[in-house]
């Protein structure tokens, strides 16, 4: 590797630089209705260069020869020269390795043995009289480094496994479908800590059950969302809007921009006891780490606290021109990719209550386990979400299955409208998205159970 020899190069020329060595390795593969789709290998590794004078500036290479870089090199100096944006914050001395792979570890496991996973999963829904099924395994190992001319010196290894599958089912000449994604930064001992098989009959039963309830009557109800749902309104009405890059405008044109002013800050978002967390240190999370893309130690950052905005989630950028630490925030999906501000492990913190203690008082409410559809406005506010399996409450007790309830609310009627926060904790893995060109970065978003008083249903 050439990352020394570049950044001693960049160092006599700049009054800040860094260089993120990356190698990636992807492997995939998916059953269709009976059929294996076939395995997609992929190998890449690369260079990301960046370099501070008059402006920032950025470039990427994937040769190990220096003299062939050096022509790439010298531009991302030179266009450093021009007058432009110049902020960006130089903390950060570490020198700190971290791995995580776990036990069974990618390279240990075969492709047969994957094969089998995704073929015993189609015949289980197959046989549940599943008509589309999609299971599509990918496993992904990164190595990387990271230096600057402060002295920062980050070495990571780490793999990720995900996992996601598509069906529908048709009763009585009406069709529903599901979808669930799966992932963890470990090996692929990650499939001994969930029951997909479970999870996959319990599903269909309840897209055939759905399919023969009704709708409800529109109005005012009581509603316990599962931790689904409070896991996509953590990471769509939490998480992206405290992101400063859309709060200062940075990605107007590509994802949006946010709610939240600067001018009116902090803003009073719900209930008193509502926190909103993101924290990459947490185990085995899809989107784990401990040092972020650009030589920052991660955290556990409040976003929401005691119902208040509270913490941005920033990058070296963000943080410079908001006065700030960076605070671990800066990821990028490849070498070939800036690191931006991003989420990594979003959720509502967890409180007292029991699932029976929510639902106890409730005289006539909806249980809304999980969703099929959700839809949110570019700056994060208004937002809907439509129940996969729903159910009636009436008097404490849970009764029959429903269909598609829909929640149309906003960002502050949902947070003001928590009352109870229950003592579970469940998330979901996903693929977030954001930037020009886009690149997509592996998160978790999760919750508990929580209850929300009042609130229009339909």
């Amino acid at each position: 590797m050439i990352i020394d020899e570049i950044l001693n190069y960049l160092m006599e020329r700049s009054n800040y630089s860094d260089v993120r060595y990356m190698e990636i390795e992807d492997n995939s593969m998916a059953y269709k209705n009976g059929e294996f789709m076939g395995i997609d290998f992929n190998k890449d590794h690369g260079y990301a260069i960046r370099c501070v004078n008059n402006s920032i500036s950025m470039g990427f290479i994937s040769t190990e020869n220096f003299d062939e870089a050096k022509p790439i090199i010298d531009n991302i100096i030179k266009k450093s020269l021009l007058n432009g944006k110049n902020r960006i914050n130089k903390n950060g001395n570490i020198k700190y390795s971290w791995s995580k792979n776990g036990i069974k570890k990618v390279e240990n496991v075969s492709d047969e043995d994957k094969i089998e996973l995704l073929r015993d999963n189609d015949k289980l829904m197959e046989s549940l009289d599943a008509r589309i099924r999609i299971n599509s395994l990918s496993d992904k190992k990164v190595k990387q480094i990271y230096k600057n001319s402060y002295g920062a010196d980050i070495k990571s290894e780490y793999s990720r496994i995900f996992y996601i599958y598509m069906l529908g089912v048709m009763e009585n000449n009406e069709f529903e479908q599901s979808s669930e994604e799966y992932g963890a930064t470990t090996g692929y001992e990650y499939f001994d800590s969930i029951d997909l098989n479970n999870d996959i009959k319990n599903d269909i039963k309840s897209l055939k059950n759905s399919i023969k309830a009704k709708h409800i009557k529109p109005g005012n109800y009581d509603v316990i969302a599962g931790p689904e749902i409070s896991g996509i309104v953590a990471h769509e009405s939490c998480g992206h809007p405290m992101e400063y890059d859309r709060i200062v405008g940075r990605e107007a044109a590509q994802a949006g921009e946010s709610f939240i002013k600067l001018n009116n800050y902090p803003v009073k978002i719900g209930s008193d006891i509502v926190n909103v967390v993101d924290d990459p240190t947490m185990h085995d999370s899809y989107g784990y780490y401990l040092y972020d893309d650009e030589g920052i130690k991660a955290k556990k950052r409040y976003l929401y606290k005691d119902g208040y905005t509270n913490e941005f989630i920033l990058n070296r950028e963000s943080a410079a021109i908001s006065n700030s630490d960076p605070n671990g925030g800066g990821r990028s999906s490849s070498w070939d990719m800036e690191p931006l501000a991003r989420m990594s492990t979003t959720y509502i913190e967890p409180k007292d209550y029991k699932f029976d203690e929510l639902i106890r008082d409730i005289k006539h409410g909806i249980y809304m386990k999980n969703f099929t559809e959700w839809n949110i406005d570019d700056i994060r506010f208004n937002e809907k979400y439509v129940g996969k399996e729903a159910y009636l409450i009436e008097n404490g007790e849970i009764r029959e299955q429903i269909r598609r309830p829909v929640l149309e609310t906003n960002t502050i009627k949902f947070y003001s409208s928590i009352d109870a926060i229950g003592n579970d904790l469940k998330f979901n893995a996903g693929t977030c998205g954001k930037g020009d060109p886009e690149q997509g970065v592996e998160v978790w978003m999760g919750g508990p159970h929580i209850r929300l008083r009042n609130v229009f249903m339909k």
